[in-house]
């Protein structure tokens, strides 16, 4: 076999042709003729200090995404596209599926607010605690870094069925799947860091996170996870914040509580851009109204589990002598949690206020 013969095996036909008159000096050339719909725009920043934005370029050429995918390959929005490319098995080819409209601004706050569980948590600030304290927070720690790591797998069970045509809606949900995984990072180096380590993990708790994980479809998932779950989560921030006994704990809630208020926030206006584009909304609501029933009596349980209310009312009574005052904060927590979760349902127009599942007030 000559040279050429070895070479031109590498090659589909087409393919060598086209070296063959690269070697006579006959260049193709037709990418210069190509004329998008994007050829010739010039996105500039508008905030040169932030830099050029998604908001920048979208407002240069086009805005949003169509309501229905065109192609289903990786192609970028505005490309010119072969008529033969591949079908990749995109799952969500719809913009209701998947769309909010503040995805492109909780986006760009997402990438210009991240931080590093190593360097920016004051970790020299730890001081030994009564073991009491330090078993609380361990416990609480150990249950969020439960819930963190399924926040982080829920989007990364997903995103890869979206249509790049969505790529705001890809892009916001691997920008949470970090978020999480560092939340998952700075709750177990808290557990670990204080001579406490982690407490139980307990049955019920993982049941819950099962459910979350195995929802049929991303809307079912997203509304469990991010206006039921995670809102709960915030409210548990917000506490341990406030009951934090030093700078350390103090700021790594401040920060996980930034991260979970942009993924609450794209939850809750998903569903409600779900709800107003459905072909069929009055469908759509009862199969979410049955889904709710069912998710509420789980998270029913949420502070009815001794290794949630306890830690959290030692920490607010500052050890386990008057755990009785403390659980008077607990009680507040739980008005502050099913109250938060009903104004998320209303914001996105599904009103569970006649239907929740969860008592209004605390049963303590």
């Amino acid at each position: 076999m000559t040279t050429q013969q070895s070479l031109e095996s590498y090659f589909l036909p087409e393919q060598w042709q086209y070296i063959e008159n690269v070697r006579k000096g006959r260049f193709d050339l037709g990418w210069l003729r190509d004329e998008g719909p994007t050829w010739g725009i010039r996105a500039t920043p508008r905030e040169p200090e932030r830099g050029l934005t998604l908001l920048d370029v979208n407002a240069a050429y086009a805005g949003e995404p169509e309501d229905v995918a065109p192609y289903k390959c990786m192609a970028p929005r505005g490309a010119v596209v072969d008529p033969n490319v591949p079908d990749l098995g995109f799952v969500y080819n719809e913009k209701y599926l998947v769309w909010a409209e503040n995805i492109v601004p909780l986006y760009e706050e997402a990438v210009s607010r991240q931080w590093s569980a190593t360097r920016d948590i004051p970790w020299d600030t730890l001081k030994p605690l009564p073991e009491d304290l330090e078993r609380a927070q361990c416990a609480i720690c150990t249950l969020l870094t439960e819930l963190e790591m399924v926040a982080s797998d829920f989007p990364a069970k997903w995103v890869w069925r979206i249509n790049q045509h969505f790529h705001e809606a890809k892009m916001f949900l691997y920008t949470q799947a970090m978020d999480e995984t560092r939340h998952v990072e700075v709750f177990r180096k808290r557990a670990l860091a204080n001579g406490g380590g982690l407490m139980r993990c307990r049955a019920p708790t993982e049941m819950a996170l099962s459910f979350i994980l195995n929802a049929p479809t991303f809307i079912q998932g997203s509304y469990l996870m991010h206006i039921l779950g995670e809102g709960l989560a915030m409210d548990i921030f917000l506490a341990g914040e406030f009951l934090g006994k030093n700078k350390a704990e103090k700021e790594m809630y401040r920060l996980t509580l930034q991260d979970e208020a942009r993924h609450v926030s794209y939850g809750t206006m998903h569903l409600k851009y779900y709800l107003d584009n459905h072909p069929d909304r009055a469908q759509a609501e009862a199969e979410l109204h049955l889904l709710a029933d069912q998710g509420e009596r789980i998270f029913t349980g949420f502070l009815a589990n001794p290794n949630v209310a306890e830690p959290l009312a030692v920490l607010a009574a500052d050890g386990v002598k008057h755990i009785d005052k403390g659980f008077e904060v607990v009680k507040v927590i739980w008005k502050r949690m099913v109250e938060g979760y009903l104004r998320r349902c209303e914001l996105a127009g599904f009103d569970r206020r006649a239907r929740i599942k969860v008592p209004p007030e605390p049963p303590y």
